[in-house]
C-alpha cells in the first residue's frame, strides 16, 4: 500500500475490492482542508488536490480517496448524470 505524502490525518482505513489490492482509503475533504490550513485558499487547495492528489495514479497500490455523501446526495448525482445522458445521447 502507498500513502499520500502529508496527509495522514485524512486516512480513514482501508479499501478492500475483488481481483484488486488493498489500498489506504482517505478522507478526501479532510485531504483539502489539509491544504487550507497549509495556507491554500479554497480554491487553490480544491484545484491542488484535484491535479496533484486524485490526478497521480502510480499503480495499483495507488490510494484511493472518498467523498462522503448521504444516500439521498447520491441519489440526486445518478438522476443529474441520468437526465444529463437523454440529452447528449
Amino acid at each position: 500500500m502507498l500513502k499520500a505524502t502529508g496527509f495522514d490525518k485524512a486516512i480513514i482505513g482501508v479499501a478492500e475490492r475483488c481481483r484488486s489490492e488493498n489500498v489506504i482509503a482517505y478522507d478526501a475533504n479532510e485531504c483539502i482542508q489539509i491544504l487550507i490550513d497549509q495556507g491554500m485558499t479554497d480554491t487553490e487547495a480544491v484545484e491542488y488536490f484535484s491535479y496533484n492528489v486524485l490526478g497521480a495514479y502510480v499503480g495499483e497500490n495507488t490510494p484511493m480517496f472518498i467523498w462522503n455523501y448521504t444516500l439521498e446526495e447520491i441519489d440526486e448525482m445518478m438522476d443529474d448524470f441520468y437526465e444529463e445522458k437523454q440529452y447528449v445521447d
